[in-house]
């Protein structure tokens, strides 16, 4: 069994590697930058923790999804693989201490937020680092042609000259249009072009566009009829917990999600959809990020997303076993106009944007020419109320400000309470001799948690409280007069979005957003939004084969099972035979309009099957009558 293989059964119990994985390990092992194309579900992590592991020091993981990061910081520790993560939100301290440990204490994987590159702080420390391997996760990020672009992205090739060292590259993304693909590999700055991927066809993955009056009675007629668990996305949090409803009431269990329900909400309602105690979730696109449940039989969009990129991801979530599911997209004619609506809502002018900087930085109290790296917790329902901005503006104002460099959204931190002994064991010894009130206090932390002298430790109040009988409010209380006193560090639960200052604050005619920043991402999203309209419209060219176009996979094969291929099939001809046809009708139609007879005349096949694929043709206005009995294909 070679090295992988065993990392891979010590660590995972798996014995075997799924599709592409180990060549992406053997290529970023042997040194070579390389770029991962993998569906959703195909199992990223693994090709770098793998190669990580298979070599002396440590590596870096940039992803600026906070929660993924600490979902998988976690999962390696539980492992007994030493991995930390460093994000927007912490103290000075924290960050110093969590970096020495990545110098000094054998630690193989340090998460990372894009922001924490461009620091003075992280760029003196990381120089002393043995890095090993370099992992950018969500590298669409870097690439001004992807749907989620984010200026910090374009930090981390800087990484190359501070390392000053062949530290091989390996970019991760499950989503990417060839345009991305050779911009992902120019701004990391490869050695030479390398891009592994596995094919984005999805064989068992059925894909359905229903377009429907009533999306209601739609999903209760299907749901009834259907077996499994499924999600429904829908773009309103109002929505979610509306539609959830609906369906309980007529005996569908189902439970809602967004990001905006606590921590410790969301995390009872993933779990029990994911244990089959909830059947269908109903979510908005905050759902989906971390999950590993192979048995999803469906996945139902209620309302249209932004691109066809965001639609394959979510739609992928379905069918990870390999069995047989089901990807529909509802669609009705209202949708149209609301996705024209949409391009005006996320551009606003350019003069709201200036203002919504301004008000943004006297709202956290920024000073002119302060807060640069700075992060500051930011509360977008109070400040939508207190400066008289629509949501919609604020998300995509701040979005375009992101993209001008200015300043970052984290997406929401939710963190545990933490602390930290500043003291050593016989001065703290000392303490609790001469102020014998907390030292049951201090033991009961020390029974309960490890490593506290030497890192920033995840604690719970409430097992704190329960243990001694005591109130919640007293556990803080202990645990402030021990900060008051400097034996410890304390740092309560918070859950909060944060905004980080990319730039000292400037002055708002100093703000100034580029052809590209504006008008060339209003026309790209112009585009993408044709793109799903295209793909919600059509009724003659597979589903599966416009999205494997879309990510630049030519010639690609029919699906054979999607709503548009199925009502080819009831003609009860061969793909081929179908195809041939249609291609001799287009020639002679394109021009010139003709009679029935004439066409059957020209070609070379059966009648009954011309006239099969005319009357196709001809209901699904690909060719349309001129005059009483001649047709033309329909431009």
């Amino acid at each position: 069994m070679n090295l992988y293989k065993q990392l891979l059964l010590k660590y995972w119990g798996f014995s075997k590697f799924r599709p592409l994985q180990e060549e992406i390990i053997d290529s970023v092992y042997s040194g070579k930058d390389t770029l991962a194309l993998m569906p959703t579900g195909g199992g990223k992590s693994i090709t770098f923790q793998i190669p990580a592991l298979a070599k002396d020091g440590i590596c870096l993981v940039i992803t600026p999804l906070i929660a993924l990061m600490k979902d998988q910081v976690e999962g390696l520790n539980k492992r007994g693989i030493k991995a930390m993560a460093i994000y927007s939100g912490m103290k000075k301290r924290e960050i110093d201490l969590a970096l020495d440990n990545c110098i000094f204490g054998d630690y193989k994987f340090l998460y990372l937020s894009p922001e924490r590159i461009n620091t003075e702080l992280f760029k003196a420390r990381v120089a002393k680092m043995n890095v090993n391997m370099i992992a950018v996760d969500e590298a669409h990020c870097i690439s001004q042609w992807g749907y989620d672009f984010r200026p910090s992205y374009l930090n981390i090739a800087a990484l190359k000259d501070i390392l000053n060292k062949d530290v091989p590259f390996l970019a991760l993304t499950a989503t990417a249009t060839p345009e991305v693909v050779e911009d992902i590999q120019d701004k990391l700055r490869f050695k030479e072009k390398n891009v592994l991927w596995k094919s984005f066809e999805r064989k068992n993955l059925v894909y359905l566009v229903r377009k429907v009056e009533s999306k209601e009675n739609y999903l209760l007629n299907t749901l009834s009829k259907i077996k499994g668990t499924g999600i429904i996305y829908t773009r309103s949090r109002k929505k979610t917990k509306w539609i959830s409803d609906m369906l309980n009431k007529h005996g569908i269990v189902s439970d809602y999600y967004h990001a905006g329900l606590s921590n410790e909400v969301r995390s009872e309602k993933q779990d029990a959809w994911q244990q089959n105690k909830k059947r269908v979730m109903v979510a908005t696109n905050a759902f989906g990020m971390g999950i590993d449940k192979p048995d999803v039989r469906f996945v139902v969009h209620y309302d249209l997303p932004d691109n066809l990129e965001s639609y394959y991801q979510e739609a992928g979530r379905a069918g990870r076993d390999e069995k047989k599911a089901y990807a529909v997209l509802l669609f009705s004619d209202a949708d149209k106009a609301k996705m024209k609506q949409r391009i005006q809502n996320s551009f606003p002018e350019m003069e709201d944007i200036k203002n919504l900087y301004e008000a943004v930085c006297q709202y956290l109290q920024i000073p002119y020419e302060g807060g640069k790296y700075q992060a500051y917790d930011f509360n977008i329902s109070d400040f939508a109320s207190r400066y008289k901005f629509g949501l919609m503006t604020i998300y995509n104002g701040i979005k375009l400000l992101q993209r001008g460099g200015y300043l970052e959204l984290t997406d929401e931190v939710s963190n545990r309470s933490k602390i930290y002994f500043f003291v050593n064991r016989d001065d703290l010894y000392n303490f609790q001799l001469a102020n014998e009130k907390y030292d049951g206090f201090i033991k009961l932390i020390l029974r309960n948690y490890t490593g506290v002298f030497t890192d920033y430790t995840k604690i719970d109040e409430n097992m704190l409280a329960k243990k001694i009988h005591v109130s919640v409010d007293k556990i803080y209380q202990y645990l402030n007069r021990l900060k008051y006193y400097k034996i410890i560090d304390y740092i309560p639960y918070k859950k909060t979005p944060m905004i980080v200052l990319t730039e000292e604050r400037l002055k708002k005619k100093s703000i100034y957003l580029s052809k590209d920043q504006y008008k060339e991402r209003k026309e790209l999203f112009s585009k993408q939004v044709k793109q799903v309209l295209g793909y919600a419209e059509t009724e003659t060219k597979c589903r599966s084969q416009i999205l494997l176009e879309y990510f630049g996979e030519e010639n690609a094969y029919r699906c054979g099972i999607c709503d548009v291929c199925t009502r080819r099939n009831e003609l009860e001809l061969s793909k081929y035979e179908f195809d041939v046809i249609l291609e001799e009708l287009k020639k002679i139609l394109k021009d010139k309009a003709a009679r029935i007879d004439e066409i059957i005349e020209h070609l070379e096949y059966p009648k009954n099957k011309v006239l099969k694929v005319i009357d196709w043709l001809a209901d699904n206005r690909k060719i349309i009558k001129e005059g009483e009995d001649r047709f033309k294909w329909h431009k």
